[in-house]
């Protein structure tokens, strides 16, 4: 019984030290030099070469190295079969920071902040509301959302969220459906996408949607965080919202594009704090334990954990 390590852009070197590290006896095979494919059981993916998986006879489950999917679902000649996603308390918890850190950044205004430092300007900003003023939404309710909301309400933003369907975290306001989604964005200074990519969210991040946020809160405009997906967004209509006033300001960390072509205006804009997809790192000895596990606990016949519906795409 083999273990296939299947890397596209990202080198598969650490996975294979870290696992022959935690399971000494375990066979590991790298593609493309994997030997007799009838003995692959289990797959760990990233961006999959489309077909490899369909090729592979006898095996039993696909692992994503991330808590996102849509690398693996955009293999058009993918298995039915079980694909596991990644969800650990340590990636969590560095969503949660960035989302808080992107949050904070815009409510004290540091880019204004860092504006004035570069003019050497000695200036105080008004407004500066406090957090218990500023109404954050957080697009997305799945673990890492309902996290980010909870951190965020600890701070003491006003935080509501949104999902496709209704749930239920104390203390936080949700909001689903089309029509609630209305009643979400009304309320929002600052917009959190922690969203996975579907069909239904592809694009989802456009004008229209920015122009429905709301325009009478305690910042100069309202904000976009999107941490989720890059697909999610249209980065023309981003650019666009910034120069008409329905947005304010933007922190991406995820683009249609990755890596985000040099000749983009995101790169440039005043407005506009861009990192390189690093929001939530997945840690390597933490990916290698959580798939080993769960390979173990499959052998015993137990169910395997946070298994993708292929039909939602998460």
């Amino acid at each position: 019984m083999a273990l296939l390590i299947l890397f596209r852009h990202l080198k598969p070197d650490r996975y294979k030290r870290e696992l022959a590290a935690l399971e000494g006896g375990l066979d590991i095979r790298v593609w493309p030099d994997c030997g007799d494919l009838e003995d692959i059981r289990h797959a760990l993916v990233w961006k999959p070469e489309p077909g490899v998986l369909a090729s592979l006879p006898n095996l039993q489950v696909i692992f994503s190295i991330g808590a996102g999917v849509d690398n693996v679902l955009s293999d058009t000649r993918l298995p039915d079969l079980p694909l596991v996603r990644f969800v650990d308390p340590n990636l969590t918890m560095r969503m949660s920071e960035y989302v808080c850190l992107q949050v904070l950044t815009h409510q004290r205004r540091m880019l204004d902040y860092r504006e004035l430092q570069q003019e050497r300007q000695w200036k105080e900003l008004w407004p500066q509301p406090g957090a218990n003023e500023v109404r954050v939404g957080v697009l997305g309710l799945g673990v890492l959302g309902r996290d980010a909301c909870e951190k965020l309400a600890a701070l003491g933003f006003q935080v509501a969220g949104w999902s496709r369907s209704q749930k239920d975290i104390p203390g936080i306001e949700c909001f689903s459906g089309n029509d609630g989604l209305d009643r979400f964005l009304a309320r929002t200074d600052i917009l959190v996408s922690l969203l996975p990519h579907t069909p239904e969210t592809e694009g989802m991040l456009n004008a229209g949607l920015f122009a429905r946020l709301a325009q009478d809160g305690p910042l100069p405009g309202p904000v976009l965080v999107n941490a989720g997906r890059g697909r999610l967004q249209v980065e023309a209509d981003i650019v666009s919202a910034l120069g008409n006033g329905d947005l304010w300001a933007a922190s991406l960390d995820v683009f249609e594009e990755e890596p985000l072509p040099s000749s983009s205006p995101l790169w440039t804009h005043p407005r506009v704090i861009v990192t390189p997809h690093n929001a939530s790192i997945s840690d390597i000895r933490a990916v290698c334990t959580y798939v080993l596990e769960q390979i173990a606990a499959h052998d015993r016949g137990e169910p395997l954990q946070n298994v993708v519906d292929l039909g939602r795409g998460y």
